[in-house]
């Protein structure tokens, strides 16, 4: 059964943070709090971590769509190829904050994605994901966490995650009450922005 840990957004627990940091490096799936909705995580460089959570999703593992969630932008050069300074200027304007943005992949994303042509990066406005990717060292691969109901699209009460999530990950993260809205998703490798999905951040940010 996984561990259900409190940590504050406000001001994260090292001694809490270190805990769900050592379950990522030995290949565990956590479920953690963002700037919008809860997210099924795990580290970037475990191919076996990365395998278990397409297999909760019911997807190839090379046709998964997961975010590559990052603290900040010093990640950029080591998955996705060099970008122009508007779209550099347009990142360091929306970041930190509630969006996915998709960038051409560069030849060194790690061996699971090797053969993707492109890469969603986000980096929430939230301290919890954020510590953990600083700690960690490297990004956290996540997949948002949809709920059956069909009115009710996402679970935002982490003691619901927990009770529906305990016997598939090994770490479910109460940093308080999600949002009901994931990112919204901007699409920047066809020249000009394109919008994926609109969700919680703003488009007025284009």
């Amino acid at each position: 059964m996984a561990e259900f840990i409190k940590i504050y957004n406000e001001n994260p627990n090292q001694k809490e943070v270190d805990r769900v940091v050592k379950v990522l490096k030995n290949g565990g799936l956590i479920i953690y709090p963002t700037d919008t909705v809860y997210g099924l995580g795990c580290d970037i460089t475990n191919t076996k971590a990365l395998e278990k959570i397409a297999k909760i999703k019911g997807i190839k593992l090379d046709k998964a769509n997961f975010s590559f969630v990052c603290n900040d932008l010093s990640h950029l050069s080591d998955y996705v190829k060099q970008i122009d300074s508007p779209t550099f200027k347009l990142l360091k304007r929306a970041l930190p904050g509630p969006y996915t943005f998709i960038l051409p992949g560069s030849n060194n994303l790690p061996k699971a994605f090797k053969k993707r042509k492109t890469v969603g990066i986000r980096i929430p406005d939230n301290n919890i994901a954020r510590t953990l990717v600083e700690s960690l060292g490297n990004p956290i691969v996540s997949s948002s966490i949809r709920d059956d109901d069909d009115v009710l699209e996402y679970t935002t009460d982490p003691e619901l995650i927990f009770e529906k999530w305990k016997n598939l990950v090994d770490i479910v993260v109460d940093g308080g009450y999600g949002d009901n809205y994931a990112s919204t998703v901007i699409d920047l490798t066809l020249g000009a922005p394109e919008i994926i999905r609109e969700g919680k951040g703003s488009i007025d940010i284009l």
